[in-house]
């Protein structure tokens, strides 16, 4: 593979990883609207797990392997979150972001298959 493929390919993966990993090194990113908070906050888990799906899988060509990077980046995360202060990890979140990646690989899937 030509390094530009490569790059076109990859940085955007490592680009949106670094964005999530950046996001969940800020101790407190409470709305303080309550309720709303929380599915505001389990939204955004979703969404932007969503995003690192679909570019996984467009960077990897294999729905199963962009679908388990996923699911493990999402858990290596909730375990950085573990250690910043004011955040803790949570298998739910996980679980939540796996369905956030497998929502980006169908997104890839579908948007593939029209062309």
């Amino acid at each position: 593979m030509a390094l530009s493929r490569a790059l076109s390919l990859w940085l955007p993966v490592v680009a949106w990883a670094g964005l999530i990993f950046a996001l969940s090194s800020i101790p407190d990113l409470g709305t303080g609207l309550g309720t709303w908070d929380l599915v505001l906050r389990k939204l955004a888990h979703a969404a932007e797990y969503a995003v690192l799906g679909f570019l996984l899988v467009r960077a990897i060509g294999r729905e199963s392997a962009a679908l388990a990077l996923g699911i493990a980046y999402a858990a290596s995360d909730e375990l950085h979150q573990h250690f910043v202060a004011g955040r803790h990890g949570s298998a739910v979140d996980v679980l939540i972001d796996a369905a956030g990646v497998a929502a980006g690989v169908v997104a890839f899937k579908t948007l593939s298959n029209r062309d």
